[in-house]
């Protein structure tokens, strides 16, 4: 999972399109914040996110910025996690979002 949404696809351009194969959009949103609730990029996706009847697509910029799975050598989410290292981060918010409801 680190490998491609770190390495592979977050070495692609900001600018590039993200398709989804399901929309989940809005309840991601929802476990993102409860794992990083002060940032603001995210902050400003929920709200778009709740104004738009098609979410998607979204590009690989905007993933970096709410995107917990992307941004997993982030301080807010090792705190959230209690991990340092980025593999570790990302599996930890991998049992979270098993377990979010």
């Amino acid at each position: 999972m680190y490998n491609s949404l770190i390495v592979v696809l977050g070495s692609l351009p900001d600018d590039t399109k993200v398709y989804c194969g399901h929309e989940y959009t809005a309840s991601n949103l929802k476990f993102a914040a409860s794992v990083e609730p002060e940032n603001e990029a995210l902050q400003e996706k929920i709200k778009w996110a709740s104004q738009q009847r098609q979410t998607i697509p979204s590009t690989i910029g905007d993933e970096r910025n709410f995107n917990p799975f992307m941004r997993v050598g982030e301080d807010s989410l090792k705190k959230a996690t209690g991990k340092e290292d980025p593999i570790e981060v990302m599996g930890t918010l991998r049992e979270m979002k098993n377990n979010f409801k």
